[in-house]
């Protein structure tokens, strides 16, 4: 009866958070590259891309991939067609944030897509077969030639 109370005790702990390999999670992994992220999200990264950012947050039981850059206004259409959205990608808010972290686009030094006036929002999931279960990206302006692309997706 007392393995059975250790663990059922280990269960509970780890549903809130708990370790991997020695370490909590959630926790960032160091050295990620944006063509690494890409290549997990199914999504090439742009040859006119400039500014990448990207991080990958290891999870309890979902891990997060954050993927940022910046493009030629004109070229971003283009790229989001690529992706096929399920949906237009509109104006309008649409929370990036899930349980941890709160603003996960902080951690690449970047504000919050949903912080940022004028954004353009939708799902995405064509690239998600494989591992990853769902996408979102935001469109915000950076200046008047070129505009900051996020996505953010779990798997």
């Amino acid at each position: 009866m007392g393995g059975l109370l250790a663990v059922v005790a280990g269960l509970v702990a780890g549903c809130d958070g708990g370790s991997v390999a020695g370490r909590d999670v959630p926790y960032w992994v160091d050295g990620v590259s944006a063509e690494e992220v890409g290549q997990r999200l199914r999504v090439p990264v742009p040859a006119a891309a400039r500014e990448l950012k990207a991080g990958y947050q290891k999870g309890y039981q979902e891990d997060q991939l954050l993927l940022a850059f910046v493009l030629p206004t004109a070229d971003v259409d283009g790229f989001l067609e690529r992706l096929k959205p399920e949906q237009p990608v509109k104006a309008g808010p649409k929370s990036f944030a899930g349980p941890q972290p709160v603003a996960p686009f902080a951690h690449l030094g970047l504000p919050e897509p949903d912080s940022v006036a004028g954004v353009r929002t939708g799902q995405v999931c064509a690239p998600c077969a494989g591992e990853v279960d769902f996408m979102h990206v935001a469109v915000v302006r950076v200046d008047d030639a070129s505009s900051r692309v996020y996505l953010q997706a779990v798997d």
